[in-house]
């Protein structure tokens, strides 16, 4: 492989490296998000572990199925719960597991084809790991999230059932009365299934049978996910502390009488509709029939006004032939007028053509002849100023010749000006040295003892001041005497 086969390689490298550690950190900011999420719900689930008393007050009513059942689900939402956890933590493992062998791949490699499709598969099985997990949890979350809702209606509901216990009501724990609610008389007309089983919904109270409508919402809920077995019973008991089993038995015997009159009802109803169907094919096939005689008639009728029509398009004919042979013979004369005007106008542009040529070439030539004579006067003009310019640069040479005189007559005046002044004042420093030597000329002596000789000024200062002191000097002070002054 070339140097820029190897460039590329190290490039990609790096840039799967990078990707993989954007994924990598990523997917690990969501782990972490997930952890705080968990240990939040485990948070929660201990405190309704420690504030759940329902177990206490069932066994104080005498429920100790009801605390069984609690404690079995419990058990099953645990093991659940570990089972969710055991997958999460190997779907972990595996992706871990799948980074630690991509990263070992990157290390002191040759770049080679085969070494770049193994990456590929590796990092491909990465990928597909992670968006596995991603699309398991997702769902995990979205059917929490509905048993969530669900249990918050439930809840809802048996706490407004828990208010509604506090009033007092007096009714026949078997067999509720049936709501009071307003019902149309019963039309006679209908089939008899159908006032059976409306009949049935009045006397036994109503769509729900007499119960509330959340508790048959809840029947039907176990009652369908058990297909009707007897053993939905001991879970409907569980959803359904306020009913016995004996209300629930009736009330399962009322809804199977309920299925059994809605399948007649059904029945009936699709009796009826093909009797309604077969008596709407009747009547449409008889009204085919009378289309069918209202078709021919106005087939008929076409065919008699299709022949009028041909007669009157045939005459129509006719008359546009006449039309365009009279059109025909109109364009024939106007087409030779046309040609006969067309040679009358290309002669008289022809004409016209040969006069502005004679107009041109007369132009031309004045215009030759102007350009001559403007040529002339030009070279006249340049001639007279060449002789004009050649005067004035011999005026100007002469000028410049008397100038240059005048001026080098004044340079010279300038020059011995100046060497009389500078003789003048060489003349004059003469005598001022002259002179100063005269002054100073002079022999003197060298006195080495005018250095210690006191001065006129100290000898005077000493005249007034006697001597001090009235014993001996035991020590005097002195300053010091520089070294440039010592043996003088």
């Amino acid at each position: 492989m070339d140097e820029q086969g190897e460039g590329d390689f190290v490039q990609q490298s790096c840039t799967s490296s990078l990707v993989c550690s954007e994924d990598q950190r990523q997917d690990a900011q969501k782990a972490s998000q997930f952890l705080r999420e968990a240990e939040r719900i485990r948070r929660q689930i201990e405190k309704l572990d420690k504030e759940r008393t329902l177990s206490v007050q069932c066994r104080k009513n005498g429920w100790t199925d009801v605390s069984g059942e609690l404690e079995e689900y419990k058990k099953v939402l645990e093991g659940e719960r570990k089972a969710e956890k055991m997958n999460l933590q190997k779907h972990l493992v595996k992706i871990h597991n799948g980074l630690r062998k991509f990263q070992r791949q990157l290390i002191d490699v040759k770049p080679t084809p085969e070494l770049i499709e193994r990456l590929k598969e590796i990092m491909s099985e990465v990928e597909i790991s992670i968006n596995t997990l991603k699309e398991e949890e997702r769902s995990c979350f979205e059917e929490l999230l509905k048993e969530e809702r669900t249990c918050r209606q439930e809840i809802t509901a048996y706490e407004k059932k828990i208010e509604n216990w506090s009033l007092v009501v007096k009714s026949d724990p078997k067999l509720p009365p049936a709501p009071t609610v307003k019902t149309k008389p019963l039309d006679r007309d209908l089939p008899a299934e159908v006032r059976a089983l409306e009949s049935f919904l009045q006397k036994t109270g109503g769509p729900h049978g007499g119960w509330d409508q959340y508790d048959h919402q809840t029947f039907l809920k176990v009652w369908t996910k058990h297909n009707g077995q007897p053993a939905y019973r001991k879970e409907a008991k569980l959803y359904l502390p306020g009913k016995m089993l004996e209300e629930i038995e009736q009330h399962e015997d009322w809804h199977q009488e309920l299925i059994y009159l809605q399948d007649r009802k059904r029945e009936a109803i699709r009796r009826w509709k093909a009797s309604k169907q077969q008596h709407l094919q009747t009547r449409i096939q008889s009204q085919r029939e009378v289309e069918e005689a209202e078709r021919r008639e106005r087939e008929a009728k076409s065919q008699a006004e299709q022949h009028k029509s041909e007669e009157e398009k045939r005459e129509a004919a006719r008359r546009l032939e006449e039309w365009r042979e009279e059109k025909r013979r109109k364009d024939e004369q106007e087409e030779e007028q046309r040609l006969s005007e067309e040679i009358q106008k290309r002669r008289r542009a022809k004409e016209e053509r040969r006069r502005q040529l004679e107009v041109k070439m007369t132009i031309e030539e004045q215009l030759r002849l102007k350009r001559e004579e403007e040529g002339e006067q030009t070279r006249m003009r340049r001639e007279e100023g060449q002789r004009e310019m050649d005067e004035r640069k011999r005026e100007a040479v002469k000028g410049i010749k008397r100038f240059s005189e005048r001026d080098l007559h004044k340079v010279e005046a300038k020059l011995q000006e100046k060497q009389l002044k500078e003789k003048e004042e060489e003349e004059r420093h003469q005598r001022i040295t002259a002179k100063l030597k005269e002054k100073v000329d002079g022999h003197v002596t060298r006195d080495p003892t005018r250095l210690t000789r006191p001065t006129k000024g100290w000898q005077e200062r000493m005249k007034n001041i006697g001597p001090s002191g009235g014993g001996p000097v035991l020590q005097m002070f002195h300053r010091a005497v520089p070294s440039w002054r010592q043996g003088l």
